[in-house]
This record gives C-alpha cells, sequence and structure tokens, in this order.
C-alpha cells in the first residue's frame, strides 16, 4: 500500500472511530508499528489529526460531549502545549494570588512554575500535589470530585471561590470560537470556570492551535473575556484578534 493511501485510510478510521491505538493501525493496514507511527507523526505536522501517546485522536474531538481522561488528553499535540505553558508559567509574578483551572494545559503549567512567593488556588488535585512538591503555598477548593478530569466541582466549589479575588487566572478549554466563546462539555466544569473567571483581574486560556474555532457543548466565557495563549493560528481570521496571542 502506498503511503498515500495508508494516510486516506488512517483518516477515515481516525474520523470515524475518534480515537484509535498503533496497534489497531497495524492490524488493519497490515504494516509495522513503526511504519504507522512514521504516518502518524506526518499527520500530525499536516494538521491533519492528533497524535497521542499511542495513538492518535480526530480534530473534532475537542467538540464531543464528553471529556478525554487526562492522561489522554496531557499527551495531545504536546509541542505546542509546552511552548504555551512555558510562557504562561513565565507570567507568574512575586505576591500574585494566582487560579490555577483543572485541566491538562494548565497541569503541564504547572512543571515550569518558578515563583514559590505567589499563593495558588486550584480546583485539581494533581495540581495541588506538584504545586506543594515545588514548595508552593496553595489552597484546594471543596467539592465533588469529577473521575474523569480529576476536576473539583459543585456548589461548595462556586461558593469558595466567591470569597477569592485573584490577580492572574489560567484556564483550559475544550473550543475556542469568535461567536461561541470559551466552551467545554461538562456543565459543573463550566459554572466553576465562569465562576473562577469573575474573580480574576487577568484571565489567560491556555489553548493549542486545534482548540481555536471549535466549540463543545458548554460556554463558560465570552471569546474576549480571556487573553488566549495559542500556537501557529491555522485560521488567519483569527490573527487580527486583540485577545489572542501566539506563543512559541
Amino acid at each position: 500500500m502506498l503511503a498515500e493511501e495508508r494516510y486516506n485510510e488512517i483518516l477515515r478510521l481516525v474520523n470515524e472511530k475518534k480515537t484509535v491505538t498503533v496497534q489497531e493501525l497495524t492490524e488493519v493496514l497490515d504494516t509495522s508499528e513503526s511504519t504507522i507511527r512514521r504516518d502518524l507523526t506526518t499527520l500530525h505536522k499536516k494538521g491533519s489529526l492528533i497524535k497521542v501517546h499511542g495513538g492518535a485522536t480526530a480534530l473534532s474531538v475537542e467538540g464531543m460531549t464528553r471529556d478525554a481522561s487526562l492522561t489522554v488528553r496531557r499527551d495531545m499535540n504536546i509541542e505546542e502545549k509546552v511552548a504555551i505553558a512555558k510562557y504562561a508559567a513565565a507570567l507568574i509574578e512575586k505576591d500574585d494570588f494566582v487560579y490555577l483551572d483543572a485541566g491538562s494545559s494548565v497541569d503541564l503549567m504547572i512543571d515550569y512554575i518558578a515563583e514559590q512567593e505567589a499563593i495558588y488556588v486550584t480546583n485539581a488535585i494533581g495540581h495541588a500535589q506538584k504545586l506543594l512538591q515545588k514548595g508552593c503555598r496553595v489552597f484546594l477548593l471543596g467539592g465533588e470530585l469529577k473521575e474523569v478530569t480529576e476536576a473539583i466541582v459543585g456548589a461548595q466549589a462556586i461558593d469558595s471561590l466567591k470569597r477569592y479575588n485573584f490577580t492572574k487566572g489560567f484556564f483550559g478549554a475544550n473550543g475556542v470560537h469568535r461567536e461561541r466563546g470559551l466552551t467545554t462539555p461538562d456543565i459543573t466544569e463550566a459554572l466553576v470556570k465562569e465562576k473562577a473567571m469573575e474573580q480574576c483581574a487577568n484571565r489567560y486560556v491556555l489553548a493549542d492551535s486545534t482548540k481555536i474555532n471549535q466549540i463543545s457543548s458548554v460556554t463558560f466565557a465570552g471569546f474576549e473575556e480571556g487573553m488566549i495563549l495559542t500556537t501557529r493560528l491555522r485560521d488567519a481570521s483569527y490573527k487580527a484578534c486583540k485577545n489572542i496571542l501566539e506563543v512559541g
């Protein structure tokens, strides 16, 4: 089978199933794992799919009504996410009071946080643990723990947020769209994100290029309510937006 034929078949399977593994593709296409991995790398660089650890996901996965697991999402578009994470982490200054939203992009950002004199609040247990290991002072919101995204949600979390006034907040989003705003699949997470953004003086949304011009189920903020940190804008029409910054 010629390379172009494999590419077409891989894209057909990915778009049909939304997520496929390298093992599945090797069996269907009757070819080696090394060939499939090279093909996925090529298609990822072309922007045709998202290569993740052990397989690939469709570009439209952000528009689905359910979140992928945190482990899977953290590996999506990893090079772009690292560039965004490093830039975002460098924005934190001494004496900042920072809110860190649950999510894979913000989780990666914590790896690059160097400012220990800032105070951090988060609704993600994993974020809190990583911050503690860095020697940071951190507060964890109370409420219900959502299994898939490991986010704390619910009325108790929202009530806690009312007491805080953050200098900076960092958020993830499944979709960023000029008309539909910032979106996520789950209403309980959307309500926490919405309240947290209201409490922030400066709001930053970490969104790799695959999230731009995508729409998920629930809007938690208007498009212009945060500074969008992204990379390699594929839609040229977004380049003119004053609240979008290409980093890396």
